[in-house]
């Protein structure tokens, strides 16, 4: 043999390994490490996790890798995650068994049907034991395989399908389960049944098509612990260059841009701010002291108690949203301290409901915030002119979004949350997680109520022995205090 032979044959070697052990050549993009490792809000390790990514990011390959290493036990030297110190039962599973075929099963064990691809998927083809088991009924689909763990004893890996339907997910424990697709809430259901049994994980990885189901609203607005929720846009795959991003999106109806980009979910022509978010976003800033301001206050027990400040600068006419609250199953004095910390000389706008009077004390939930030390208005919220509608208040915020007169700082992701999912049925607006966007609704058109800090003013001037001078250069409405 030839040199120049002995060479090629190393270099055939070479990419046949890679091919059949991925693994070795695992190098994950941020998002994707970041995932592996997750910690829920409290720092424990999140046991359930969501991956809510763009298309063509490489979230089912990372889905289909992080199973290959529990099955292997084959942890990398970055892993910080779960680790499992023996073999372990999994399920991978998709919405359909044509697509658990052709998507999960072939990014773990290789195309589906095609000999030769057989072993190059993330399981190594060398740790595969035995023959897999065939799926009857389905051409080239796999029921079940065994996988060698480092230990020298042996995994199992089965896969499953959500419209096999929920009684074929009871009954037995596993480890670990992988749910590429989005699954109906009965089948997450079980799914978390089975893995709690043995401490397992669950984790899924999909595209948001189908907007904000349960699930879905679950991960985004009440996390609780052991849970941890991931994003990942075209921007934080590195494969995908300006080039493709821009073919794929002129490919797209508008409306479904942000889901497919970003991995927001989507509404379909429902979106009651469709495709606003680049246009709004401010990075945050020192505010100046003679921008009037005001906070928009909505009602809640079991759906959130929130409230939104607003910052105006008159010259630009330009809203800027800098902070916000969002809290459920609490009492009027906690949301008060809340909202007292952040200047309680802002004026509160109200809504209607606000005028109820509690059957034990007499006194309306307004006057219980007012006593409280909150600069509440006198009324409930109205439009300018007089009446309490939603869409007066949608259309002021749509203009100024679409003329770059409302901007919000980047850091308010319960924010940015809620406008994402706030969205129209039937042409009306579903008042489900839309209560920071109520709080903005009432703020932004009640602007005429803004003020300024007037203790800050007349220490300032006691300091400095001013008189009338740039403190007074912005005139405001004063009829908000009690």
């Amino acid at each position: 043999m030839s040199s120049a032979e002995r060479a090629i044959e190393i270099a055939e070697a070479i990419v046949e390994a890679e091919e059949t052990n991925k693994l070795l050549v695992y190098k994950p993009y941020e998002y994707q490490e970041r995932f592996h490792n997750a910690k829920d809000s409290s720092g424990k390790l999140a046991r359930q996790r969501l991956l809510m990514a763009a298309n063509k990011t490489g979230k089912t390959y990372c889905g289909a890798v992080e199973l290959a290493i529990h099955l292997t036990g084959l942890y990398p030297d970055w892993w910080t995650g779960a680790r499992f110190k023996r073999p372990v039962v999994a399920w991978a599973a998709g919405n359909t068994t044509g697509n658990t075929r052709d998507i999960v099963q072939a990014e773990l064990i290789g195309e589906p049907g095609d000999p030769e691809e057989y072993g190059k998927g993330a399981i190594p083809r060398e740790l595969i034991v035995g023959t897999p088991l065939r799926l009857p009924g389905i051409p080239n689909a796999v029921q079940s395989l065994v996988v060698k763990h480092v230990s020298g004893k042996n995994s199992k890996l089965m896969f499953k399908s959500y419209e096999q339907g929920k009684q074929q997910w009871m009954g037995k424990a596993v480890d670990v389960v992988w749910l590429d697709e989005e699954p109906p809430q009965d089948i997450y259901s079980q799914a978390l049944r089975a893995s709690l049994k043995s401490g397992g994980l669950v984790y899924m990885t999909f595209t948001p098509e189908t907007g904000m189901t349960p699930v879905v609203t679950q991960f985004m607005t009440k996390l609780g612990s052991s849970q941890a929720l991931f994003a990942a846009t075209w921007d934080d795959a590195p494969h995908l260059n300006d080039e493709i991003k821009e073919e794929i999106l002129r490919a797209l109806p508008p409306h479904e841009r942000e889901m497919r980009s970003k991995g927001i979910p989507v509404f379909g022509s429902g979106m009651v701010f469709p495709n606003v978010t680049e246009q709004i976003e401010c990075e945050p800033f020192a505010i100046p002291e003679y921008w009037p301001r005001i906070c928009g206050i909505d009602f809640g027990w079991d759906h959130p108690t929130a409230a939104v400040w607003l910052a105006w600068d008159r010259d630009t006419d330009t809203v800027y949203v800098y902070d916000c609250y969002r809290q459920s199953a609490q009492t009027p004095v906690v949301h008060s301290a809340a909202i007292r910390e952040r200047g309680k000389w802002i004026p509160v706008v109200w809504p209607h409901d606000g005028s109820q009077h509690d059957k034990g004390s007499g006194q309306s939930l307004a006057d219980i915030y007012r006593k409280q030390g909150l600069n509440m208005m006198h009324q409930h919220f109205k439009n300018p002119k007089g009446d309490i509608a939603i869409e007066p208040g949608i259309m002021e915020m749509l203009q100024r979004m679409e003329t770059g007169r409302f901007r919000v700082f980047t850091y308010l992701r319960d924010w940015y949350e809620e406008v994402r999912m706030y969205h129209r049925k039937d042409g009306k607006i579903v008042a489900n997680m839309d209560d920071l966007m109520s709080a903005t609704r009432y703020a932004v058109q009640s602007l005429q109520f803004a003020t300024l800090d007037r203790a800050s003013k007349k220490r300032k001037r006691k300091a400095i022995g001013s008189g009338p001078g740039e403190w007074d250069y912005f005139p405001v409405d004063n009829r908000i205090h009690a």
